[in-house]
């Protein structure tokens, strides 16, 4: 596809996509789950995709792919700066994953359409958010023990849900981003995330295109 230059492109993009977004779990339970994320210097980038074992949590696969932005930063489109060299990242890939765990929204975005949908959407891969923080929606309170989750609402709208992962530490996003119920984001972010606040997925991710930033 021919990729937007302007926000007005891309914002048609996003309309003409989201109808392909399903909410529902296709498929079955998934060995092998990837980290997506991208990291920065100016227009630099290094976006990462690291697969674990779902069971084990050990990595099987990286990929780290370098390059630059080609799309301003606009606040809900900036899976538009992300998502070619993410899938330059999948394609460099021995193992084919069967659920991305973005660093990001899916539907808890304002059209409906962030980082997982799109990318979700392109792949046919079922797709996840789970970002550190909001985007759009609100919550209510929220047990201190890991485990409790609250819808996140916007519009009248569940778009997602804040998941604490660990008692007492700050909630994880999750959203639904394609091909995956909203219950079953959450349970796979709660899976991925025995120890620390954030999914291992996006930890390693992280650490990943951190690193091959530098290294470039």
């Amino acid at each position: 596809m021919e990729w937007p230059t302007t926000a007005v492109e891309a914002i048609a993009v996003q309309e003409e996509l989201r109808g392909h977004v399903d909410l529902t779990d296709v498929g079955k339970t998934p060995r092998y789950v990837a980290g997506l994320d991208v990291a920065y210097d100016g227009d630099r980038l290094a976006a990462a995709v690291v697969v674990l074992d779902r069971d084990t949590l050990a990595e099987v696969d990286r990929a780290v792919v370098r390059g630059e932005t080609t799309f301003p930063y606009v606040p809900g489109l900036f899976a538009f700066r992300e998502v070619p060299a993410l899938l330059a990242a999948l394609e460099q890939l021995g193992t084919t994953p069967e659920l991305l765990v973005c660093d990001g929204q899916g539907l808890a975005h304002p059209r409906r359409f962030g980082l997982a949908c799109h990318l979700g959407v392109l792949t046919g891969i079922p797709a996840i958010g789970a970002a550190k923080t909001t985007f759009v929606g609100s919550h209510g309170e929220l047990a201190r023990e890991g485990g409790a989750t609250a819808e996140l609402v916007d519009g009248g709208e569940v778009v997602g849900a804040a998941v604490r992962t660990q008692d007492g530490v700050k909630p994880v996003y999750v959203s639904v981003g394609h091909r995956v119920s909203l219950r079953t984001a959450i349970d796979h972010v709660l899976r991925l995330a025995p120890r620390y606040r954030l999914p291992e997925t996006t930890r390693l991710a992280d650490r990943a295109c951190r690193e091959g930033l530098s290294d470039g």
